[in-house]
C-alpha cells in the first residue's frame, strides 16, 4: 500500500465506505459505476450500461493496483487515500494471464505460479495460487489446456455458484450490505 494512503487513513480514520462504485470485469478490466450506470443494475447483471465506465487512466490504474486488497469478511476493496471502495467483481478477485513458461500474471502485474486449475460447467478456466483465486483471461485457455497436457497442475472441477463461497469471497460488497426496507 502506498505510504500516502497509510498517511491519509492515519489522519482521517473514520471516512465512510464507497460501494457500487468501481468493478471489476473477467477481462482485468476496471470500470468507474457512476449513479446512472448504478441504476441500470447490478455490476453482474449483464444489463447493458450496468457496468459503467471502462478506466483507461494508467496512472489510475496502477495506483488501484497498489492498493488492492481484500478485508476481513472477503470483499475486494481499493484503499483511496482514507476511503475503502469496495469492488464489484464480476467473477473473482484476480485475473490471470499466462506466460509462455505458464507462470500467471494477475491484472494488478504481480506474479504467481499455479497450484491447482479449475473448471467450470461453462468451461471457464480458473487458478487457485499463493496470492488468490482468480480466472484465466480467455486468450489464455489454449496455453492452459497445454500445461494440463504436460500435467504441470491438478485439474479439478467446480460449480460456478459455489465458486465465492468455496475460495471466500465476495462478489458484491455493495449487495452484502443492503438493508432491508
Amino acid at each position: 500500500m502506498d505510504d500516502i494512503v497509510k498517511q491519509a487513513m492515519a489522519k482521517w480514520p473514520n471516512v465512510p465506505h464507497c460501494l457500487g462504485w468501481l468493478g471489476l470485469d473477467e477481462r482485468g478490466h476496471w470500470y468507474l459505476r457512476d449513479d446512472h450506470a448504478q441504476a441500470r443494475g447490478r455490476f453482474q447483471s449483464g444489463v447493458p450500461g450496468s457496468k459503467g465506465s471502462l478506466l483507461q487512466h494508467d496512472k489510475l490504474i496502477e495506483f488501484i493496483h497498489r492498493n488492492y486488497a481484500v478485508d476481513e469478511k472477503g470483499a475486494w476493496f481499493f484503499q483511496n487515500g482514507p476511503q475503502r471502495v469496495y469492488v464489484e467483481l464480476a467473477a473473482t478477485p484476480f485475473v490471470w494471464r499466462m506466460s509462455s513458461d505458464f507462470k500467471l500474471t494477475a491484472q494488478t502485474g504481480q506474479e504467481t505460479l499455479a497450484q491447482t486449475c479449475f473448471t467450470d460447467q461453462a468451461g471457464r478456466v480458473y487458478f487457485e495460487t499463493d496470492m488468490g483465486f482468480g480466472l484465466l483471461h480467455t486468450l489464455d485457455v489454449a496455453k492452459a489446456a497445454e500445461g494440463l497436457e504436460m500435467d504441470l497442475w491438478p485439474l479439478e472441477r467446480v460449480d460456478a455458484a459455489e465458486i465465492p463461497s468455496r475460495f471466500a469471497y465476495t462478489l458484491s460488497p455493495e449487495a452484502d450490505n443492503k438493508k432491508p426496507l
